[in-house]
């Protein structure tokens, strides 16, 4: 059954035409949209939707909130196809980095007005621990986290990210990716050496 996925407003849909149906070359779309061709970037959209609203209701956890998340990306995607590298990774691939950008950072923008609605709360609680000094390791975390993904490699980096920031178990990035699931399994495996390398944590 087809996975329902919303419209993206001012592009008009390909859907009931032939080529719809065919096997769509998603560089060629990318590289047609990026001349500013609406109908390739239709083709794309039919294409690709059903997989980054997927993506993005994994990361937002709220159908609502991910069809706007899927509107955000594909309009940053029309804005950006010029960006596109094949040299870097596939299209599917860089559509939902794009995506999962888009997710984490509405999953941030909620988390950050949670906190301030709570802040009162937490501000007039008794401190019974270093609120200061844990904080400030969890910033710490973070920072050495984003720094050792940045030293993988595009397509591990991917990989990792669908795993272990969108949830996908290892045959889900596998299909996500268009890849073979070993080689799936690979990309994430060495990827995951090459952080707790870079983090300079210990291993068996």
């Amino acid at each position: 059954m087809d996975e329902a996925r919303p419209a993206v407003a001012g592009v008009p849909s390909s859907e009931g035409t032939p080529a719809a149906h065919a096997a769509p070359d998603l560089s060629d779309l990318l590289k047609q949209s990026a001349r500013g061709d609406q109908a390739a970037f239709a083709r794309l959209y039919d294409a690709t939707s059903s997989r980054v609203f997927g993506l993005a209701v994994r990361v937002v956890r709220d159908p609502a909130q991910a069809e706007e998340v899927t509107q955000e990306a594909f309009l940053e995607i029309w804005k950006t196809a010029t960006r596109f590298d094949p040299d870097r990774g596939s299209p599917l691939s860089w559509l939902l980095t794009i995506t999962h950008r888009k997710a984490v950072d509405r999953v941030r923008s909620a988390e950050a007005s949670s906190r301030r609605d709570e802040k009162y709360h937490h501000q007039n609680q008794p401190v019974d621990h270093d609120s200061t000094a844990e904080a400030a390791h969890a910033s710490l975390e973070a920072r050495r986290v984003r720094g050792a993904l940045a030293s993988l490699t595009a397509v591990q980096r991917e990989a990792v990210e669908l795993a272990y920031f969108g949830g996908y178990t290892h045959t889900e990035v596998a299909k996500l990716l268009d890849l073979p699931v070993g080689t799936a399994k690979t990309r994430i495996r060495d990827g995951l050496i090459r952080l707790r390398d870079t983090m300079g944590v210990g291993g068996s």
